[in-house]
Parts: C-alpha cells; structure tokens; sequence
C-alpha cells in the first residue's frame, strides 16, 4: 500500500510540474511583443557659447544625445566614432549633442578643445536633464526619431541603429 501511494505522488507531482513547464509562455499578455515606443522628455540647455538648445526645436529631424562626462574613459573611447558619426550623419539631417552631466562649463570647455569635438556641447551642470532620462551610467546614447521618439538607448555608438533612421537609397 506505501509503494502505491509513493508512486501515486510521484506520478502526480511529474504530472503537475510537467503541465506547469508546459503552460509556461503559453499565455503571454503582450504578444506579439510589439515595442513601446516612448516619447522624448523635452528639455532646455545651454551649450558652451552660452546659446540655448531645446529638444522640441528639432521635431522633424532625428536628435543623437551623448551623455558623458570628462572624466569618462569610456566617453573618450567613443569620440573618434562620435566623429565619424557626426560626418557621415550630420549631412543627412541627424542633429548630435553631446551633454556633459554636472561638470563646469571651464572644465567641459578644456576638453571639448583638447578633443576637437565638431558637434553641440551641452551643460547640464545640475544633472536635471540626465535625471530626467534616467542616465545612470556613461556613456549613454538616446537616438531620438524624427517625431520625438525615442529610437534607441545604448552605451556603445557601434550599438546605434542609425542604418534604420538613413536607409542607403
């Protein structure tokens, strides 16, 4: 009687967790998994010539945000391809900015110089906008379509899918 028993719960126990592994995905409440699109929080900056730059401003056009720091190596690393970016992008309408994220404009100046940075530089010096995006590591990407969506988010420049935003025609 205590082996039928035993087998019985065994026997029930490999029915229940084999039903249960099974129905596992099989209600999925978001399926296909269509993706979410997200609209861009606006916001309003000043670039180191003390001009004023605001997101809502470039509605039509795509917008690359590259938040870094100075003291980022990794934000270094990016800058020759950030440059090859700007080249290749800037002439099919993508508008670059890069946003420092709380460092002085003295500062930020110096290295912008000593990098010969081609695109805007932006001072966030009270870290609002980075907060806003919720940035928590640098480098950080946001690319931003021609409606005001936001495209992509990544920490590496060779992430960015900007193929998808400039077709070759």
């Amino acid at each position: 009687m205590k082996n039928k028993v035993i087998t019985l719960g065994v026997t029930l126990t490999i029915l229940i967790f084999g039903i249960s592994a099974f129905s596992f995905g099989q209600l999925i409440p978001n399926a296909p998994f269509k993706a979410e699109t997200m609209k861009a929080p606006d916001f309003t900056l000043k670039d180191l010539k003390g001009k004023t730059f605001r997101l809502t401003k470039n509605s039509g056009k795509p917008v690359l945000l590259f938040f870094g720091a100075t003291w980022c190596p990794a934000c270094r690393t990016e800058i020759p391809a950030m440059k090859n970016i700007f080249k290749t992008y800037t002439p099919k309408g993508l508008e670059i900015a890069y946003i420092n994220i709380g460092e002085s404009s003295k500062r930020v100046g110096r290295f912008v110089q000593t990098n010969s940075l081609p695109y805007r530089v932006l001072l966030d010096e009270n870290e609002d906008v980075a907060d806003q995006y919720n940035i928590v590591g640098v480098p950080t990407f946001i690319l931003i379509d021609k409606d005001g969506l936001i495209n992509s988010i990544t920490h590496r420049s060779a992430d960015l899918p900007l193929t998808k935003l400039f077709p070759d025609k």
